[in-house]
């Protein structure tokens, strides 16, 4: 139990980052909630987006952003001193409050367009720029820098997996937080803290007990998917100047 304030560490990335990864990492501490996608919901209804589980995500979230603002800046569930939200970009359209921003101590996931493009297109085969959220990065990037008066951490998503310790050190220490080897390995398997989402998406995630290193895989994007990762690249540039010493990780 904490009974001091709790520190909200908000992690934004596009989808296909493995950021369900890092959220397990963070789960996995003793010492820290973790929240899902926790704008989802209220991305949904008021974007007009169908996406797969439309409606099931919509009753089981929280479909009002404001309700979303107070849960992130409320308690833990069970008096954790560290709060993890895994939030991704994209959902961050017009209608979404970003005065918490403040209150927050913030990172970004980032990935290489092209696979994270091949990546999401496996799943959805209409891909857009705004689905795979790199112009959202870098405005919340921006923003988050105007707030706090500092660069966040940035973490390269391929990096982690070939590093994880030491990529996790580098993180918990620009968030002033104490890594600790709990963060590398984690039991098989869903979570109840999963979003109702998951059937769909954590397929890999569930059967991981760890932060996997993979082969790349060949990428063959069509023409309509190759223009949005090319779309996607100066932001990508943009973002890759702030990751974390590649050395360190």
């Amino acid at each position: 139990m904490n009974d001091g304030p709790v520190k909200r560490l908000a992690m934004w990335s596009g989808p296909r980052n493995i950021s369900t990864a890092m959220m397990r990492a963070f789960e996995n501490r003793p010492d820290c909630a973790v929240w899902d996608e926790p704008f989802y919901a209220a991305y949904l209804a008021h974007s007009g987006v169908v996406h797969p589980m439309h409606d099931e995500i919509i009753a089981d979230g929280l479909p009002d952003p404001e309700d979303v603002v107070t849960g992130l800046l409320g308690p833990t569930p069970n008096g954790e001193s560290l709060f993890y939200q895994k939030h991704m970009t994209h959902h961050m359209i017009d209608k979404m409050p970003r005065t918490w921003f403040g209150e927050a101590t913030h990172g970004f996931l980032l990935r290489h367009p092209e696979r994270v493009t091949a990546s999401y297109a496996a799943k959805r085969s209409d891909v857009t720029l705004d689905d795979i959220g790199f112009p959202q990065l870098v405005e919340i990037f921006d923003q988050v820098c105007d707030v706090t008066g500092k660069a966040p951490p940035v973490l390269d998503s391929d990096d982690v997996p070939a590093n994880p310790e030491a990529c996790l050190s580098a993180l918990c220490a620009a968030w002033e937080i104490p890594f600790t080897d709990a963060m590398l390995t984690w039991p098989a398997g869903r979570r109840d803290s999963d979003g109702v989402w998951a059937d769909w998406w954590y397929a890999q995630v569930w059967t991981s007990t760890g932060f996997q290193t993979v082969p790349p895989k060949p990428i063959n994007l069509t023409a309509a998917q190759q223009k949005v990762a090319d779309a996607a690249m100066p932001y990508y540039e943009r973002m890759r100047r702030h990751v974390l010493d590649a050395a360190a990780c």
